[in-house]
């Protein structure tokens, strides 16, 4: 009897383990309405920035996280608005911040969806089999972000070499 008590607890932490490592899924519908689900971004680095306007240490965030889209093709960034009262004020405010990724109205709901969101800005960051790889509270600089995620893989650069060539058009 005890024998086989041990071997249920043994099987039931051996199933939480597995669980526990498993990749994460989620949903977001951006500000134009499109949805973005996290497995269809396997393969690249997912960071999920939640951020409000009034939020000093959020806005200092903003230009490396348009930076990293940018030259990044490995990297996905999501920007996650909180706690606003004008939706519109907070679209032309990311405009004005010339933010190239897409933005989500958020509220706790969304949140609860990501995790556990302790304060602003707080930052998710997910590898690229989906799994949760970092949660960040507080302000997040490119190089703390590159230092978790490192650089470009050997087969990105290669495809984005090949992306960025000249393209030679026919005779």
């Amino acid at each position: 009897m005890l024998n086989n008590c041990l071997r249920i607890m043994l099987l039931i932490l051996t199933a939480s383990w597995l669980c526990a490592g498993a990749a994460e899924d989620f949903t977001l519908t951006d500000a134009s309405g499109k949805s973005h689900r996290l497995a269809d971004y396997r393969g690249k680095w997912v960071i999920v920035n939640f951020w409000a306007t009034w939020c000093p240490p959020c806005l200092e965030e903003i230009p490396d996280l348009v930076s990293i889209k940018e030259t990044r093709r490995d990297v996905q960034v999501f920007g996650i608005a909180m706690e606003f009262q004008d939706a519109k004020q907070v679209l032309q405010f990311a405009d004005g911040m010339f933010v190239n990724y897409p933005i989500v109205l958020g509220n706790e709901k969304v949140a609860a969806g990501i995790g556990k969101v302790a304060g602003l800005p707080t930052t998710f960051i997910y590898n690229p089999l989906g799994e949760l790889a970092t949660r960040h509270v507080g302000k997040l600089t490119r190089s703390q972000i590159e230092r978790l995620i490192g650089t470009e893989s050997p087969g990105s650069r290669a495809i984005n070499a090949a992306i960025d060539a000249p393209q030679l058009s026919p005779r």
